[in-house]
């Protein structure tokens, strides 16, 4: 298959494809082009017979500086603003109930969107300088990502609520004691290091490997579509509210 896009990269080799967002100069932020193509991206990718395993990482200072204020296009209305929730869960969708498994390779900042994605990963391995947080309820705004079921099943519920409510930010060796990393390797062997896992996922069966990831993500994380309703309402009550346009002209 051919890919391509216009803010990421997607190189195959050896049954590994390498799934780059590549909009350095913003830190990776989101806009709602790089949103559609991660998630196209991701769907091609699992449909392609010829890739087995998956690397997810950001090009560049960070993975993903979540929402791109400079470009940010605040919803006029509910349509919008459920139009652009709905884009925004979906690539949660592609990366967790897609058909291969995702390694990450979390470099620099990841936060808010960018951090639930980095969580969604089904391997996530760490730079040891990269750092997490979301910054949603100081902006009167929500979570998306499914993280309101993924982080209570991870962390436990009192440090989902300090991590959501709070907005802390945490480095890679925090989150790995706290069960989000996987991993924690130093910085210049994070891509090499990525690139070890995933080739061992592609040389395991697909059959068996797509339905492990299949059995425990749903089992695991049974109340992820519930929760991502609720996210998704939550969010766009938050869009609508005109407190959120304040919070973010000032963030």
């Amino acid at each position: 298959m051919t890919y391509d896009f216009r803010h990421i990269k997607v190189t195959t080799q050896h049954g590994v494809a390498t799934l780059l967002l590549s909009r350095p100069q913003q830190l990776n932020a989101m806009n709602r082009l790089i949103i559609e193509e991660v998630t196209l991206a991701f769907d091609a990718l699992n449909q392609d017979p010829n890739v087995r395993a998956i690397i997810f990482s950001g090009e560049g200072r960070a993975f993903c500086a979540g929402d791109d204020r400079k470009e940010h296009v605040h919803p006029k209305n509910e349509q919008q603003a459920r139009s652009l929730v709905d884009a925004i869960q979906r690539v949660t969708h592609s990366i967790m109930m897609g058909s291969k498994p995702v390694v990450g390779a979390i470099n620099g900042w990841a936060v808010g969107g960018g951090f639930e994605w980095a969580i969604n990963c089904d391997f996530p391995i760490w730079a040891r300088s990269a750092r997490g947080f979301f910054p949603e309820v100081s902006l009167n705004l929500f979570v998306t990502g499914g993280v309101t079921s993924l982080l209570p099943a991870l962390v436990g519920l009192n440090k989902a609520r300090e991590m959501l409510f709070l907005g802390e930010k945490y480095s890679a060796d925090e989150l790995l004691e706290m069960g989000i990393a996987w991993k924690v390797v130093d910085d210049d062997d994070l891509i090499l290091e990525a690139n070890e896992v995933a080739q061992k996922l592609a040389q395991l069966p697909e059959l068996s490997v797509r339905a492990m990831k299949k059995t425990l993500n749903e089992t695991a994380f049974s109340s992820i579509e519930a929760a991502m309703e609720l996210e998704t309402e939550a969010t766009i009550q938050g869009f609508m509210d005109p407190l959120t346009t304040e919070k973010l002209r000032s963030f």
